[in-house]
């Protein structure tokens, strides 16, 4: 018994003394870059004349929002005054809601742009408003109208399914000219609109408390602004402001999801035109923006919303709930696009050599065995050796 495992362990001896030796790993070389060294606790001082990019306070960001809020509102009352006033100089009535538009547009560009130059940020004055240059900016413009489309006529079938509705068509040639000046007026009016609430001022309020909070404290603001607005008598109060509030909610989900004001300006445009030039029915109680169609509702307010228009139907409250999953559905390219930041490869070379002890066995065996080319064998393509196609059979 003994023997025999002095033997088995001989036999091991010998078949380990014939074995080459393992590499470890101290002995292959690597050319891997080592990862950079931690940053110290202080943190490096800039070289002289670096200009990166400067860190803003928040409460310096949220007073610029209420800045922008306090003039949106001076400019409102500045423009209807100096629209108001060039009507009746030069008989304007008919275009006074579009110059209304052009003055309101002029005054809050020329104090965005103030405040612009008081904040001292360098980027240009259309990304600073919302409206930055892109392939598809047209593209989501149409999305928007498409969706602001499909809310006027969601929130119009009821009343036409009840026959609630009483409608005049004016078909004189005068009409048509007063409805391009409608929609004319309208487009700058949501422009406007879009620059002074969503634009330079939301994205001031998104960098001093985050979007969440910014949307919650916009949608305060437009409930807290419908509140104080006075409407006509018959018109329930609290599904306008709840109304008010999921529009407003509704737009900042546009900004949020496209970081520009395209979409969101596209859909309150094709709401508004729908509702007012299309339909005639008025918006906000206001009907200066009907032209060809006269409409008048004569059902329930909260099917209609009474002589306030459809922004005070209990109807609307579900179109506009119903808007939001399929806006957030539609717009999930634009913000993929343009809402998450860019993903950057990185990494670290690892590329490993081959071991040096390959190396030189390779090396010694070409230098001992040259290859001799007229030792190699050529292989010639191989001719076929039954009959060709071409042989008639025997």
């Amino acid at each position: 018994m003994e023997s025999g495992f002095s033997a088995y362990t001989y036999r091991e001896n010998a078949l380990a003394r014939q074995r080459p030796p393992t590499l470890q790993a101290p002995d292959i070389p690597t050319t891997a870059v080592p990862p950079p060294p931690r940053p110290s606790a202080t943190p490096p001082v800039a070289p002289p004349g670096f200009a990166g990019p400067r860190q803003r306070p928040r409460s310096l960001q949220f007073a610029l929002f209420l800045a922008a809020i306090a003039w949106f509102n001076c400019a409102r009352v500045l423009s209807a005054s100096a629209a108001n006033g060039l009507a009746l100089r030069f008989d304007l009535t008919e275009e006074q809601p579009l110059i209304e538009a052009l003055c309101l547009l002029f005054l809050v560009v020329c104090g965005f742009s103030l405040l612009r130059a008081i904040e001292r940020r360098r980027a240009p004055l259309r990304l600073t408003l919302g409206l930055p240059r892109r392939a598809t900016s047209r593209t989501e413009w149409a999305t928007g109208a498409a969706i602001g489309w499909a809310l006027a006529v969601a929130s119009v079938l009821p009343m036409a399914l009840a026959r609630k509705l009483s409608v005049h068509i004016w078909t004189a040639p005068h009409a048509f000219f007063l409805l391009g000046l409608s929609l004319l007026g309208l487009a700058v009016a949501t422009l406007v609109h879009a620059l002074g609430i969503y634009g330079y001022g939301f994205q001031r309020l998104i960098e001093a408390t985050g979007p969440v909070r910014a949307t919650l404290i916009l949608v305060a603001l437009a409930a807290i602004h419908a509140a104080l607005i006075p409407t006509p008598y018959g018109t329930p109060d609290g599904t306008r402001i709840l109304v008010e509030m999921l529009a407003s909610l509704l737009l900042c989900i546009c900004w949020l999801r496209t970081h520009g004001l395209w979409l969101l300006w596209g859909l309150h445009f094709a709401w508004a035109a729908s509702t007012t030039a299309f339909f005639g029915l008025p918006m906000g109680g206001d009907t200066a923006f009907t032209s060809i169609v006269d409409t008048r509702a004569g059902g329930p307010a909260w099917l209609t919303g009474g002589s306030y228009g459809p922004g005070a139907a209990a109807i609307s409250i579900l179109v506009v709930v119903a808007a939001i999953p399929i806006l957030i559905r539609v717009t999930s390219d634009y913000a993929w696009n343009y809402t998450h930041p860019p993903i950057i490869p990185a990494g670290y070379d690892v590329t490993i050599p081959p071991p040096t002890a390959h190396i030189a066995m390779e090396q010694a065996a070409v230098a001992a065995a040259p290859v001799n080319p007229a030792s190699l064998v050529q292989i010639l393509p191989a001719t076929p050796q039954g009959p060709t196609a071409g042989r008639p059979p025997e």
